[in-house]
């Protein structure tokens, strides 16, 4: 399954568990957010992740330390120009892929906003 078909995938599902899409694929310099979403007051920053069954990193294990470090500046970077949202509870999520088998796990990663 290729990056954009899991991001579709992934962005139904989390829209059919209640999840308010606000944005897909949000650039700038310093990283990229897959998904960004809501979850009744919660800023939600969905990571999407996709690899073939049987790859020897699986999909979670693909984001380290670097990965997640430009998660963080980009989330930092949209939420400095989107301040309505800038004093809203944050979470990270990630929406993994090994095959056609969808993992939802919330809360990856600690933000402080």
């Amino acid at each position: 399954m290729n990056g954009a078909l899991a991001e579709q995938k992934a962005c139904k599902a989390l829209q059919a568990a209640g999840l308010q899409l606000l944005q897909t694929n949000f650039r700038c310099r310093l990283g990229e957010l897959d998904l960004i979403m809501a979850e009744g007051d919660t800023v939600v920053f969905v990571e999407v992740r996709a690899r073939r069954s049987g790859s020897r990193v699986s999909a979670v294990e693909s984001v380290g330390p670097a990965k997640q470090s430009k998660l963080l500046a980009a989330a930092r970077f949209w939420l400095a120009a989107h301040p309505q949202c800038a004093d809203k509870p944050l979470r990270f999520d990630l929406v993994s892929f090994d095959g056609e088998d969808m993992r939802w796990q919330r809360n990856v990663l600690q933000c402080d906003g």
